[in-house]
């Protein structure tokens, strides 16, 4: 089975509310859990001049805050979002869960990605779920390096858990 999965916010509200219908029904009908469902906002290969060209008249971060809410009217569990953005949606969109990709450990390059953060910043900043890839699988030494973003990640974790709320 499916655990979790995105549809993309902009798709629009009857869209992503049809996804979480189908979803739970098919769930009810093999009698299991229903699986997470993600909205994708803003994706992180897009920077402020991109998203002007594609032709939204927000930056990036108030067009995710945006697709945020709909994606919580519509009854979805979370987001997938920009690190960059984590903190923004935690205030301002809370209880959804929130997927990073475009984590890159310091020092490795951005390749096609432009709003991205280090493992540990994006877990700080509120992620629930960093996403890594090319970073791991163009290491020299990939398990050395996803060994290094664990730690980091373990880290983060632990920091957050002992902020108390302000």
């Amino acid at each position: 089975g499916v655990d979790m999965f995105n549809v993309h916010a902009s798709g629009g509200p009857d869209m992503l509310k049809a996804a979480v219908a189908g979803a739970h029904e098919e769930a009810a009908i093999r009698k299991i859990p229903p699986p997470v469902i993600l909205g994708v906002t803003v994706l992180t290969s897009l920077d402020d001049n991109a998203v002007s060209e594609i032709g939204f008249p927000l930056a990036p971060r108030e067009l995710v805050l945006r697709f945020c809410a709909m994606v919580r009217n519509a009854g979805l569990n979370g987001v997938v979002a920009s690190p960059l953005e984590a903190q923004n949606i935690c205030k301002d969109c809370s209880g959804l869960t929130i997927v990073t990709p475009g984590i890159r450990p310091a020092g490795a390059g951005g390749d096609d990605q432009k709003r991205v953060s280090a493992p540990g910043a994006a877990i700080a900043a509120g992620a629930d779920y960093i996403v890594v890839g090319r970073p791991i699988i163009k290491a020299p030494d990939p398990v050395a390096t996803a060994r290094a973003i664990l730690d980091e990640a373990r880290a983060a974790l632990s920091a957050r858990s002992k902020k108390t709320p302000v």
